[in-house]
């Protein structure tokens, strides 16, 4: 069993083309709960941050409710995501996850929350908050 925060607020996921210039604004006085990703390749950059944080030229195509691994997990750790992803893809759940040195995190639709915690908690884990 794995104890889940749910985080406040909506997230958005976000993609920019490559070499756009991050906005100061992401990453400046982010509270507690904040958390902002962000991933470069040479296709483009991707930004998962709090929905009001959402870069003006960032491509967004729904919002996203955050859960976050009450840890820490630790990287060395293994099997967490599929404990968490599996039984949401089993309840048809669309996710995005991402993961720090320190925890795990999952994305699911702010309209499929209800199911996705539901899930979640059948699988035996605790969503809090």
């Amino acid at each position: 069993m794995l104890d889940i925060a749910l985080l406040p607020g909506e997230y958005a996921v976000c993609r920019l083309r490559a070499g756009t210039a991050l906005p100061d604004a992401l990453s400046s006085g982010l509270g507690r709960a904040d958390v902002v990703t962000v991933s470069w390749t040479a296709d483009g950059i991707s930004v998962i941050c709090p929905a009001d944080r959402v870069p003006a030229q960032a491509v967004v195509e729904t919002t996203w409710r955050c859960l976050r691994v009450v840890g820490p997990t630790g990287v060395d750790g293994t099997g967490t995501l599929a404990a968490l992803v599996d039984p949401l893809a089993a309840a048809r759940v669309s996710v995005v996850t991402f993961s720090t040195f320190d925890t795990d995190y999952v994305l699911v639709p702010t309209v499929r929350l209800t199911e996705g915690t539901a899930a979640l908690e059948r699988a035996g884990h605790r969503v809090l908050g």
